[in-house]
């Protein structure tokens, strides 16, 4: 069971459309060298990819003066920014097909909401681009999607063992593969030809917790995993400011005390992607 058995096939990995992979140029610097237009056009060639765009960029999360009903009007209405993370986000989920027995429609709304609580942090965080941490937070747990698609009854019993102790799942895995789910999307990211700073972002998400040197899109993953925790155990303010992982924050330049002031908006981020996920 060793990584390289999983990406032997290419033909059986998860593929996503040629104009994603395109998408992903402009988080490299090179943005305003894209020709937005003819991106726009080859989003429009995609039908289903197309109608998932509509349908997001209508929705009422975005609150458009008027209907957008061409790829052209999202970039003019919404901006080139919310546009790409339309695509990707459509992109991606899409990439991968059903797996039996698993709620793939919870891993993704996590994984949305990972998302912006990673925007939210680079917010508060010198020199860091907002759109490229959503990304990360998006794609940090496609591995272990890809586990599960490779590995459905290794994956099973390491979601037992996970309910019945304190371990980190990343550790479980580690103790039944020899590797993690980061290190599995961290490959996947790089098979999709994603820049290095996502692929990096993936492949350390789990380094704050030990010694070694770390990206700071990683230690932004690392402290938006600890927020979606604390949210979901319903921890108050003063708790989420105890226990808050302030070396990681203070590693990546994180002004913790602006950030500490604006934890009430926590339960208001909202991605608008969760339409992409409902049957």
């Amino acid at each position: 069971m060793n990584m390289a058995s999983i990406f032997a096939e290419p033909k059986q990995l998860p593929h996503i459309p040629r104009v994603v992979q395109e998408l992903m140029e402009s988080f490299r610097g090179d943005e305003h060298s894209l020709d937005i237009d003819e991106i726009s056009g080859k989003v429009a060639k995609d039908q289903s990819l197309t109608a998932k765009v509509l349908r997001l960029a209508n929705s009422a999360h975005f609150g458009v003066p008027r209907t957008v009903a061409t790829p052209q009007d999202a970039v003019m209405l919404l901006g080139f920014g919310t546009l790409r993370t339309m695509v990707l986000a459509s992109g991606v989920t899409s990439a991968f097909s059903k797996i039996e027995g698993f709620d793939q429609n919870a891993f993704w709304k996590d994984a949305f909401s990972i998302a912006e609580l990673s925007k939210w942090i680079a917010g508060f965080t010198a020199d860091t681009d907002k759109d490229t941490a959503f990304t990360c937070g998006m794609m940090h747990s496609v591995g272990n999607l890809l586990i599960r698609m490779f590995y459905p009854k290794e994956a099973a019993s390491i979601d037992q063992s996970e309910a019945m102790s304190t371990s980190k799942r990343h550790m479980l895995e580690n103790g039944q593969f020899g590797y993690n789910s980061a290190d599995v999307g961290a490959e996947l990211a790089k098979r999709w030809k994603f820049p290095e700073i996502i692929q990096d972002a993936i492949a350390q998400q789990y380094l704050p917790e030990s010694s070694e040197e770390y990206s700071k899109e990683a230690g932004i993953i690392y402290i938006a995993r600890y927020l979606k925790h604390a949210h979901d155990q319903n921890l108050s303010e003063d708790e989420i400011v105890a226990g808050f992982p302030l070396q990681v924050a203070d590693k990546i330049g994180m002004n913790v005390n602006k950030a500490y002031s604006d934890l009430a908006s926590l339960g208001e981020l909202h991605s608008g992607l969760d339409s992409l996920i409902e049957d």
